[in-house]
This record gives structure tokens, C-alpha cells and sequence, in this order.
């Protein structure tokens, strides 16, 4: 029986090359700043609860943070599944709190905690729901609220934000 793979859906922001869940979270990251990233998912949500529209003049880069952000989720996926062929590079011996954003010390530690956490509340299924809710409901002057719950997502995706960007990971060579 073959195992099924996960399209990461990333031909749309990162041209046809083909990808592993860590070269696509490290073309992520070159795309985008973390706080940018953060910054953007602060702003649709807050604009998903208002009856405003973000971005009216130029909705397309809506459409492209969600492309980015499904491919994003979909690679953390991968990534939490097959943490034992994974290794982390050392931290530094100080560790600055700013680094270590909204992680805890031991998800600092251990980032790989932080994918299992989230994936073992909210599915994938979960994640992407959760992320086309705020993108709708962002670009259209709404007076209605997603149907969904915003906030524990939102917190989850933060954090593996946060996560994916701290330390070096790399293939363990057999």
C-alpha cells in the first residue's frame, strides 16, 4: 500500500519546485518576516470580527497570505508526523525571551511539542476551516462573526509560528 502524500499547494506563491516540509517552511520564512506574518494574521482576525474590509484597495495580498498559510499548515503537518526523522541544532547558551516569542521554556526546548499540541487538538481539516472563515469574513463587510472558534486556532498558529522559525532543523542521515 503507498503512503499517501500531502500536496502542500505551494505552486501558487513558490513557483513548481518540489518541496519538503522543511524547505517550504524555510521559502516561507524567506518570503516573509515573522512579524510581518504575525502581524497579517492579527489583522484578519481583527477585521473577520468588524464590519470592515481589510485591505480594500489591493485584496489580492489576502488571498496570498492564505495561499501561503495553508501551505505553512500543511507543511507543520508533515513536520509534527515524522518527528523522529528530525533533529534540532543546539540553543544558544542565553536565550533572549524575545526569541522565544509566545513559547514556554520547554516548547523553546522542544519545538516539535508545539506541532504535536496543535495537531492533537485541531485537525488539519480544523486549521484550514478556521483559516478560510477569517479570510472571508475579513474581506467582506460582515455584520455576522465566523461560526467558528477564532481564537484557540489563532493561538496554536502563533505559536508554531513561533516554533518554526527558532532553531535550525535538520534531516537525521542515515
Amino acid at each position: 500500500m503507498k503512503k499517501k502524500k500531502i500536496d502542500f499547494e505551494a505552486e501558487f506563491w513558490n513557483g513548481h519546485t518540489k518541496h519538503s516540509c522543511l524547505t517550504l517552511i524555510d521559502a516561507f520564512f524567506k518570503m516573509d518576516y515573522l512579524s510581518e506574518v504575525k502581524g497579517m494574521l492579527a489583522d484578519v482576525i481583527s477585521y473577520s470580527t468588524k464590519p470592515k474590509v481589510l485591505l480594500k484597495s489591493n485584496p489580492s495580498l489576502i488571498f496570498h497570505f492564505y495561499l501561503c498559510m495553508r501551505s505553512f499548515l500543511r507543511a507543520s503537518y508533515v513536520l509534527q508526523l515524522n518527528t523522529k526523522k528530525w533533529k534540532l541544532n543546539d540553543p544558544a547558551e542565553f536565550t533572549s525571551r524575545l526569541l522565544q516569542g509566545s513559547l514556554s521554556d520547554e516548547e523553546y526546548c522542544d519545538p516539535f511539542l508545539v506541532f504535536r499540541k496543535a495537531f492533537k487538538v485541531f485537525s488539519l481539516k480544523d486549521f484550514d476551516l478556521f483559516l478560510t472563515e477569517i479570510i472571508y469574513h475579513s474581506l467582506g463587510a460582515h455584520y455576522d462573526e465566523p461560526e467558528v472558534n477564532i481564537i484557540n486556532p489563532f493561538i496554536h498558529l502563533t505559536k508554531m509560528l513561533d516554533a518554526a522559525q527558532i532553531r535550525g532543523i535538520e534531516k537525521i542521515k542515515k
